[in-house]
């Protein structure tokens, strides 16, 4: 199961190394919104990429606080995906202009990372199995990935419409929209693979897996990743065809993982079984 967790019963505290880079960061997300302010528009996001890294590095290891383990939940996993997003964005900026993702980018950040400080998750998560940490870190990888690709498609299917409807030439910022279309797919290829290395670890060399309801959902969002990929290659799926799937596939992701803890931990409030 991707992203599985040995049960834990002790709820998260809150570091003040966690809380203050937290707020230093949605304040920089909140100046990096707007339009208008050049000088936010420059230098408040990475800012807050920055100082976002920080805290989730500091929660996770639980810096500043007794104990020992990683400490995870569903509002931590949507904020160390989003901060991935963030992260290949960072890098993709310096050789393909993406304009107009910036207050997207923004919002996804602060509002993840405002749900973390909310609903920090369970603490003194240790691994069963030496592999464990591989699978964690290959599921977090995939969900940056397709959130990645999930940002790309949106762009993909606004510029399309915006074609459609004339209101504009296809691409978006001076990109091209079939070069967009390649980008948005080599994420769905990427996150295909380390989706895959994600499922290998936790099935063959972790104690905890078990058919549950992770399992199930990331085993359909692989099967349903690896359809999209085979219909792409064999009949050529382009355009809206093919981000419905990817749309789909990613939400039985999030599903996966998030969806069923955020029903034990906010719902239920316990930890869910087997985690």
């Amino acid at each position: 199961m991707i992203l599985s967790t040995p049960p834990s019963t002790a709820v998260a505290a809150l570091s003040p190394w966690f809380v203050a880079p937290a707020l230093l960061a949605l304040v920089a997300y909140a100046l990096a919104a707007p339009r208008g302010l050049r000088w936010a528009e420059r230098w408040a996001l990475p800012v807050a990429w920055a100082a976002h890294g920080v805290a989730l590095l500091a929660h996770l290891f639980g810096i500043g606080l007794p104990g020992t383990g990683a400490r995870f939940g569903f509002a931590p996993a949507l904020s160390a995906t989003a901060w991935l997003v963030l992260s290949v964005h960072a890098v993709e900026s310096r050789f393909v202009p993406l304009d107009g993702v910036r207050r997207w980018l923004a919002a996804l950040g602060g509002l993840s990372l405002l749900l973390a400080l909310l609903f920090p998750g369970e603490g003194t998560l240790h691994p069963s199995s030496p592999w464990a940490p591989l699978h964690w870190l290959a599921g977090l990888a995939s969900y940056g990935l397709f959130g990645a690709a999930v940002l790309h498609a949106t762009l993909l299917d606004r510029s399309e419409r915006a074609m459609r409807q004339r209101q504009g030439p296809p691409g978006v910022g001076g990109l091209p929209l079939l070069t967009l279309e390649k980008l948005t797919f080599r994420f769905v290829g990427a996150g295909f693979v380390v989706l895959t290395l994600a499922l290998v670890f936790g099935m063959g060399f972790t104690a905890t897996w078990h058919w549950d309801r992770k399992t199930v959902f990331s085993l359909l969002g692989w099967v349903v990743f690896a359809a999209l990929l085979a219909g792409r290659r064999a009949f050529g799926w382009r355009g809206r065809r093919a981000t419905r799937w990817l749309y789909i596939g990613t939400g039985l992701l999030l599903l996966a993982y998030v969806g069923s803890r955020f029903v034990f931990e906010v719902l239920l409030h316990r930890s869910p079984p087997g985690g």
